[in-house]
This record gives structure tokens, sequence and C-alpha cells, in this order.
């Protein structure tokens, strides 16, 4: 049995603010669940059955939920239980809030983006930067222009993106595909685009720093790989995060952080729903 604290778990597990505001929740599902340990499926949407009486905000619901379904993995973890109870529940989102998941792209179609050819060769290189930072990070457009090269930390193989009014900070891994591209751009290419004085990352062929509209225009041609389907920088960024949860499996609170996400509601949305029967259960116990 491995000796470790709940509050240790999280913090390796979360961001710290993640993991204070779990532990806090966790704290209070005790506290008012004194048998919670030995909880079933059933007891835990009877106990999320009361608190979306109490309390309307799905956002504020669906946070309760994946840190109670932390505290289990925990349970997992110290082999205290089987398996988490509460895995494959999740909150009902309305609707018209929902993502049509049905109408994004896979990861192998979105890798087709990067065997494109160029108009201008020259650009190849800024180019792929540009389409990974889409594909690998899931980027913004508006992210991606506010990117500076000092951002970029080759060394450490990570790319930290900054703040705003939406979406959080967050420092993201690079791939290993990206470490070369990235350095032969920041030292080859870059120098030589360059025509002014400017931090900025991404610089287009006139030597200037790149506007969203320059992106968009750059990932026209790529339309013509799916015909029946829209691709632009928010459908390939909403594909890498569905991908993520339903194609890597990755844990929807390190989605959230990878997304930079502010509420796991948001994140919550790129769920596919896979069972009739869960769909049921969930309109049945989480009316919005």
């Amino acid at each position: 049995m491995t000796e470790l604290s709940l509050e240790t778990y999280l913090k390796q597990n979360l961001s710290i603010t993640t993991s204070d505001s779990y532990l806090y929740t966790i704290n209070h599902f005790l506290k008012t669940n004194p048998k919670a340990k030995r909880y079933k499926y059933q007891n835990i949407v009877n106990y999320m059955q009361e608190v979306s009486l109490k309390q309307s905000n799905v956002q504020y619901r669906v946070r309760i939920l994946s840190a109670i379904k932390k505290y289990y993995d925990y349970l997992v973890m110290k082999g205290l239980r089987e398996e988490n109870p509460c895995k494959g529940l999740n909150i009902k989102v309305k609707q018209n809030q929902s993502v049509q998941v049905q109408d994004l792209f896979s990861s192998e179609e979105l890798q087709l983006a990067l065997t494109r050819e160029n108009r201008y060769q020259f650009l190849d290189v800024r180019n792929n930067v540009i389409l990974s930072l889409l594909i690998y990070q899931g980027l913004t457009s508006d992210e991606v222009i506010r990117l500076n090269v000092k951002d970029i930390d080759l060394d450490a193989g990570t790319i930290y993106i900054k703040a705003s009014t939406n979406l959080n900070r967050r420092t993201l891994e690079l791939v290993s595909k990206q470490m070369i591209l990235f350095s032969n751009y920041i030292n080859e290419i870059r120098p030589q685009l360059l025509r002014c004085d400017s931090q900025s990352l991404i610089i287009t062929k006139l030597g200037k720093p790149i506007k969203v509209d320059s992106i968009h225009a750059m990932i026209e041609p790529l339309k013509a790989l799916f015909p029946d389907r829209n691709l632009n920088p928010k459908t390939i960024r909403m594909s890498v995060i569905c991908n993520w949860l339903n194609e890597k499996k990755i844990p929807l609170e390190r989605v959230q952080e990878l997304a930079g996400h502010k509420w796991p509601g948001t994140t919550e949305k790129y769920f596919k729903v896979d069972s009739y029967q869960q769909r049921e259960l969930i309109n049945r116990y989480f009316p919005i």
C-alpha cells in the first residue's frame, strides 16, 4: 500500500490552485458523507442530485464531481478500493452549449495538414511551426500571435502560454517533432524574415508580427482536405481537446489545464457519449 497523503497526491497530479480547490471540496464531501469511502455509484448519483437542488450552476457541479472522482482515484491508488465508482459519471450540459464532436477531426486527420505544400517554399518551416502549435498544443489563434521568442524554452522542451480574458496561463510540453523544427525556425528562418524590432515568435513574409487573419488565411488552402467539414483554427483546437479526452484518455482535470479552461464544465462538453443508458441516467439526475 502506497504511503501518500491525499493532499500530496492532488498536488502531484494537479496545479496548486486546482489541488487546493479539490481538497476543500473533498473534505466537505467527506464531512457530510462519513461512509463515502464505501460508496457505490448510486450513492454518488444521489449526492450529486442533492447538490443540483442547491446549486443550479452547472460548472460548479462539474467541479464538485471532478474533485470527488479524484478522491476515489486516490483510494484506488492506495489499494483501498478496486475501482473508482463514479469514473463514468458525467454532468449533463445544456444542449445548446454542447460540442458536436462528430464534426471534429481525429488526430490522424489533423496530421494530414502537416503534409500540405506551401506556395512560398521558404515559409514551410514557419507554417509548420504554426500548424504544430494548433495541432499539438491546441492553441487559439490569439495565443499563437501573442507568443514571444522567450516563451519557447528549447532546453526544457516547453512553451509558456500567457493568460487571457477567457483562458488561464500554462506551460506546455513540446512534442519531439517540434524540437528541431522550432530550433531551425528561431535560429535560422525567423532572423531572415524579420524586418523590424520585435520579439514576436511568428513573423510574416513581410517581416512583421503575424495577425490572426494571416493564420486563418494559411489554413484556408487546407480546407480542400475535408470538403464536407469546416476546418479552421477554432475547429482544430476543439478537435485537439476532444482527442485528448476521448482518444488519449487524458483525465478531465489534466485536459482542463492543457486547454487553459477556467472551468471543468467547459472541458466536460468535449466528452463523447458512448452509452444510451448513461445519457438517460444523466438526464434523470442532472436536469438543467
